[in-house]
């Protein structure tokens, strides 16, 4: 404003110094001598022009003015000396108006024609132009900018709606979320180059880990609430039994010796059942709060197959058992072509790997034994006091010894890193479930290898009973499944050993898979790292938390293996039965 206001005042002060050094007054003014002087008349030319015009004397004495007949007039000086004339020069001056507006002014010497006196000739130029110019100007220039304001305002207010739209999106998932829909996602991401984009992400990510938590927080709540109630009933049952006879022992219903005796061989028994049931408690506690120090040391499983199969021999003398050790080099033995793959091969399960990992237990993908129909043992060529016979077993391909190196050599034993006891402890667990579950005078097999593979080495307890079907495999390791849903106790089980098998598996981080055995029954196989495969101190760095138990969806079927392909006979074989049987 201050710029235009000086561009039109530098203007008007061109205009009003031209008119004055023009002798503009010859045009105003009519002269006509009086006397000694000169007097001057306005023409009425006066009225038509924009500039006023006054005449003074030599004396400065103010003569005459001239103009057009308008409200504003100039203030003109009633005296204004040559001598004043001859130092302002043409230099424009301010001279006041009659209605406040201001003129623009300049002076310059006038003589009339024919007369040599010199008179000054004022001119003046009104600045209402410039004022209504600036004044218009100035209106125009708010308005612009009060509406550009305005404009702006509202295209900044779309810019930055449209820009932060999301955030409204944003807001709406989060509402969700704190309604209870955990499951709500943001969709339509921007790049990641965008804040707005990597918020998104961030903010899908962490629903997602909460999510996952709070799905996992409520199955832990379920299976608790699952565990205390069936915790609840089982050992509510022995104490009923023992509040029962005691009850009848107090009424007078148990008199005699031989009542008396039964009465307490019950209660012993279930104090007995109570008391296991307990320690199966503890030990799974302990487990899952890792509470024992884990030592990793180098263990032989062969012992261990060996060792357990002598103690069901002991309990058990009527039971055929055999050790399988798939490890022993043995030339005579040829390698047996292995059968085609069963496309109806049933998935074990498997606790502790990937959820893609998959191991299928029947048919030639994992034939843990192939044996003929069993005999009948009530009679046979060996007598009533010995063992009935079995049938030769084969050894599948992924169980009989690779012909050809692995990455851990031609031939390795199956010398494992654990807890030697813990390890007992599963193969104990997996062998008195094969007991529970058989008749007396089925027979057990107990096999170890390796598979070089995947570097582990395995041990496994094949059953002929009537094995596990399909559907209930996903619930063989939950604390207190047993089959038998009538809760019966013919079996004397209590629920707790298979998933102290699972949780034993777990902490050494090793592999459980179950599945059937070729000709009926059920096979565990538990799969541990060898000792070749790290060091005891780099085993110790696993981590090993808690793995949610696989179920049917996250198991697949994988094509054997060149070294599943390969097949074999059995490479080496320590029958219980018949050795044991001979040396007595």
């Amino acid at each position: 404003m201050v710029f235009l206001r000086g561009a039109l005042d530098g203007n008007l002060d061109s205009q009003v110094q031209q008119l004055s050094n023009a002798n503009v007054s010859d045009r105003l003014f009519n002269t006509k001598p009086s006397g000694s002087s000169i007097a001057f008349t306005p023409t009425p030319t006066a009225d038509v022009v924009d500039y006023f015009v006054a005449i003074y004397a030599p004396d400065g004495k103010l003569l005459a003015t001239a103009g057009p007949k308008i409200a504003n007039v100039p203030v003109f000086p009633s005296s204004f000396p040559q001598q004043q004339t001859q130092i302002k020069g043409l230099t424009p001056f301010t001279v006041d108006g009659t209605k406040g507006s201001a003129f623009r002014a300049s002076v310059s010497p006038y003589q009339v024609p024919g007369v040599s006196t010199l008179y000054t000739q004022l001119v003046a130029l009104p600045t209402a132009s410039v004022d209504k110019i600036v004044t218009t100007f100035l209106g125009i220039y708010t308005i612009l900018a009060v509406l550009t304001m305005i404009a702006g305002a509202l295209v900044t207010r779309w810019l930055v709606t449209l820009a932060f739209r999301s955030l409204g999106q944003v807001e709406s998932t989060a509402m969700s979320i704190a309604s209870g829909d955990f499951g709500q996602r943001l969709t339509d991401i921007e790049p990641e180059h965008t804040e707005v984009g990597r918020l998104k992400i961030a903010i899908n990510a962490m629903l997602g880990r909460v999510d996952a938590a709070i799905t996992q927080r409520d199955a832990t709540v379920r299976q608790m609430r699952r565990f205390v109630g069936d915790a609840s009933h089982e050992l509510r049952t022995p104490l009923v039994t023992v509040r029962g006879y005691a009850e009848l022992y107090r009424m007078g219903a148990i008199q005699s010796a031989e009542d008396t005796a039964q009465a307490m061989e019950r209660i012993e028994k279930e104090a007995i059942r109570m008391g296991a049931m307990v320690e199966d408690l503890l030990a799974l506690t302990r487990l899952d709060e890792r509470r024992e120090e884990v030592v990793f040391t180098a263990v032989d499983l062969r012992p261990i197959a060996r060792d357990a199969a002598l103690d069901v021999r002991a309990t058990s003398p009527l039971r055929h058992v055999s050790v399988i050790d798939t490890t022993i080099p043995d030339s005579a033995a040829p390698v047996a072509p292995a059968a085609a793959p069963d496309p109806g091969a049933e998935q074990g399960r498997r606790r502790g790997a990937p959820p893609t990992a998959t191991l299928g237990i029947a048919g030639a993908t994992l034939s843990l034994l192939r044996r003929k129909p069993r005999p009948v043992p009530a009679t046979h060529a060996g007598g009533a006091g010995q063992p009935p016979p079995v049938a030769p077993v084969d050894l599948p391909p992924d169980m009989s010894r690779s012909a050809e190196p692995g990455p851990f050599g031609p031939v390795m034993p199956p010398i494992v890193l654990g807890d030697e006891n813990r390890i007992r402890q599963v193969v104990a667990n997996l062998v008195a479930n094969a007991r529970r579950y058989t008749a007396d005078d089925s027979p057990i097999e107990l096999a170890v290898g390796v598979d070089a593979a995947a570097g582990t080495g395995w041990i496994a307890v094949c059953d002929h009973g009537d094995g596990i079907p399909v559907q209930l495999r996903e619930q063989i390791f939950q604390r207190f499944w047993r089959a038998d849903t009538s809760r019966t106790r013919e079996t004397g089980g209590s629920g707790l050993g298979l998933s102290i098998v699972a949780a034993i598996v777990e902490t050494l981080h090793g592999t459980v898979t179950v599945g059937d055995t070729p000709g009926g029954g059920a096979t565990f196989r538990v799969s541990f790292p060898l000792s070749q495969s790290r060091d005891a101190a780099d085993h110790l760095l696993i981590e090993t938390q808690p793995l949610q138990r696989l179920g049917a969806a996250d198991l697949g079927r994988i094509d054997p293996s060149p070294a599943d392909r390969r097949g074999g006979a059995p490479t080496g074989t320590d029958d219980m039965g018949s050795d044991a049987a001979d040396r007595s």
